[in-house]
């Protein structure tokens, strides 16, 4: 008989969580939880059989996490009651993860796993795995401290990257070219393939890979720069939908990780020596959906002074807050923890300096910089790309930088209902500008 937990949600709070959780909001998650936990089950019932076959082959990462968790007392006392206390948040289910061996199992089995296409129609499609599995996981008390362990969560980066390795490698390419597949007739038509490089005389449309096709280029001229020869305008860095405008952002706020939360500079940005120069200014957040182009441009011109990726969590969400703004509170809460690039461009005045800060989430979390400290870029130019998982964006700006934001604050709360935006469209002007751009 199952020990109690504590653990109080309700079916509603469940549904709401649920709903208002990353990948969900992203697309990649079912729309309904009643498809997740059939997912899940589905998902379970194939590793159990193919344990009972000893048909598992132990990677070397998920090797490594297994140790950890051996000679880690407190990691194993937390994953061991993260599972426990999942469970009974869908105890009806025959078939779940049942123990740490078994979760290990689990993270076996997705390691070499590739996304599969399935049609907007199908309001069961799932593409996030590892999130799915840890969806009730994440929402347990233990659960919210193991993930952010920093030995569980480094040991669960060398999975991601095995499990990159998998999606960059050619064994990837096979779900590319089936007749159902993320180059069949209904994939190109969702994902408006038609904007993209693609080799129409090779069999996989000239991606080496699975992480080539999701991270894939545009057409040249597909997305014109707005205001290229205007320094008064400012334009989007990717792909996406508002999440949050703030204004007047400050150097630390004690309450980034709690309900109703501010962003803070200093957590943000690293310890940066360049934190202070954005005290007063603002952030402008978005989020990219599966479907969206997964590069990222410069928002201005000017100069990169420093360039690197902050390795930092990945599996996190904001706690005790199953509310409908529960999906965008934990992104602004991301925007201090996650794995994030911090690029930093000095533009003229009265821009002065802008940071591009793209945001690993959930799943591969995977950041890749194409640029480096001391290059040059023209707005509209590549700063990098992320590779297949959950992505946000944040851009910084001084005070005074700013004189009018273009796109609406998503005020609702819902990720979803966030206006669009296109990478090197127009989103802001710059102080003193006419208007008349």
């Amino acid at each position: 008989m199952p020990r109690d937990t504590g653990t109080t949600w309700t079916a509603q709070q469940l549904e709401t969580r649920y709903r208002n959780s990353f990948g969900r909001a992203a697309g990649y998650l079912p729309k309904s939880r009643a498809a997740l936990d059939a997912w899940l089950e589905d998902f379970s019932r194939v590793v159990h059989e193919k344990h009972a076959r000893n048909a598992i082959v132990r990677r070397r990462s998920v090797d490594d996490l297994a140790r950890l968790i051996e000679r880690d007392g407190i990691v194993r006392m937390y994953a061991s009651r993260m599972i426990d206390e999942a469970d009974e948040l869908h105890p009806e289910a025959k078939h779940k993860v049942n123990d740490i061996p078994d979760l290990l199992d689990h993270l076996d089995c997705i390691v070499t796993s590739t996304p599969e296409y399935l049609p907007k129609s199908d309001p069961d499609r799932n593409f996030f795995p590892m999130s799915s599995l840890f969806v009730y996981m994440m929402m347990t008390e233990p659960g919210y401290a193991v993930f952010r362990d920093q030995g569980f969560n480094g040991a669960l980066l060398g999975i991601l990257r095995e499990w990159c390795a998998h999606l960059d490698s050619d064994d990837s390419q096979e779900v590319l070219n089936r007749a159902d597949g993320w180059l069949s007739p209904a994939a190109w038509d969702e994902l408006g393939l038609d904007q993209f490089r693609i080799d129409p005389n090779d069999p996989h449309g000239g991606f080496p890979s699975y992480n080539a096709f999701f991270r894939r280029e545009l057409k040249a001229g597909t997305r014109p720069v707005d205001g290229k020869d205007d320094p008064s305008i400012v334009v989007a860095a990717n792909d996406g939908k508002v999440v949050r405008i703030r204004r007047n952002i400050q150097h630390r706020d004690e309450q980034f990780w709690a309900k109703g939360q501010l962003y803070s500079l200093a957590d943000m940005l690293d310890g940066s020596d360049l934190t202070d120069s954005f005290i007063g200014g603002d952030v402008f957040q978005s989020f990219l959906s599966g479907g969206d182009y997964h590069r990222w441009h410069a928002p201005v011109t000017g100069v990169v002074r420093s360039a690197r990726v902050v390795e930092a969590l990945m599996f996190t969400e904001l706690e005790g807050v199953d509310e409908p703004s529960a999906g965008t509170q934990s992104q602004v809460y991301g925007a201090s923890v996650n794995t994030r690039g911090l690029v930093f461009i000095e533009a003229p005045a009265p821009i002065g300096m802008v940071c591009v800060m793209p945001l690993g989430m959930t799943e591969i979390s995977s950041v890749t910089l194409t640029v480096r400290p001391g290059d040059r870029v023209t707005k509209g130019d590549q700063l990098g790309y992320f590779s297949y998982g959950g992505s946000s964006m944040c851009l910084l700006f001084q005070k005074g930088a700013i004189g009018e934001f273009l796109v609406r604050d998503n005020t609702t709360g819902d990720m979803e209902k966030g206006d669009p935006i296109k990478v090197n469209a127009r989103i802001a002007r710059t102080t003193g500008s006419t208007g008349k751009a």
